[in-house]
């Protein structure tokens, strides 16, 4: 499996993989759904409830200390949390691996 950790992350190596299990934790429990609006764009539907906002704020924060060229945007709601990602052109294959995650973590289509 392509791994999305690019080489420009600040993250310890040692602490990458705790963060992309971090992501393939929630998507496995909380993703609903994904599209790519366009080549540097993907969104993510997430399930909400209690603590949902949160864990994910913290989570994409966290991630944006360590690779500053993702642009992260939660779009709360009551029942479902969209989660736009976006990169500059130059990280197009980052997002590309991204995407191939939350299937194979959810272990189902959500397409």
């Amino acid at each position: 499996m392509t791994t999305w950790v690019p080489q420009s992350c600040t993250l310890p190596t040692a602490e990458q993989p705790l963060r992309v299990a971090e992501f393939d934790a929630l998507f496995a429990e909380r993703l609903t759904g994904m599209s790519r609006p366009d080549r540097v764009r993907l969104e993510l539907r997430l399930t909400g409830g209690p603590g949902a906002e949160e864990t994910v704020r913290d989570l994409v924060a966290r991630e944006s200390g360590c690779c500053s060229f993702f642009a992260f945007t939660v779009h709360p709601g009551p029942e479902q949390i969209r989660l736009d990602i976006a990169v500059d052109g130059a990280h197009e294959a980052v997002l590309d691996a991204i995407e191939e995650r939350p299937a194979a973590a959810a272990g189902r289509d959500v397409r």
